[in-house]
């Protein structure tokens, strides 16, 4: 795999475990529960390992806008479809626009060479 690859296989892997442990935080409630609370801060263990081997060639920047934009996005969908968190337009909007900026980043930047 060539190494830029491998460096956003990595980032992808981390926004993986970031939504994850997110997830498992939504659930721990208030860390009063055991094995979500425990798994939520293995998640958050290894989604910063993960992110730290991204950092070999991705600029910090660009690979943090990219697993933060990421994973709001998707933890939006999942508070929305697993745990019933309405959505209203102007939520929706925002983001949809945090995805735009993370396809600006990716298509259009020549902060990372593609």
């Amino acid at each position: 795999m060539p190494p830029l690859a491998t460096a956003y296989f990595w980032l992808i892997i981390a926004i993986g475990f970031e939504v994850f442990a997110t997830t498992m935080l939504k659930q721990s409630e208030q860390f009063t529960r055991l094995w979500p609370t425990i798994m939520m801060g293995l998640g958050y263990l290894a989604t910063f390992y993960f992110m730290s081997l991204s950092f070999r060639l991705l600029p910090v920047g660009i690979a943090y806008a990219i697993w933060s934009g990421l994973g709001i996005v998707l933890i939006a969908l999942i508070g929305w479809f697993r745990f019933g968190e309405k959505l209203d337009a102007p939520a929706l909007l925002g983001v949809a626009l945090i995805l735009a900026g993370v396809l600006v980043l990716n298509l259009f930047s020549s902060s990372v060479r593609h």
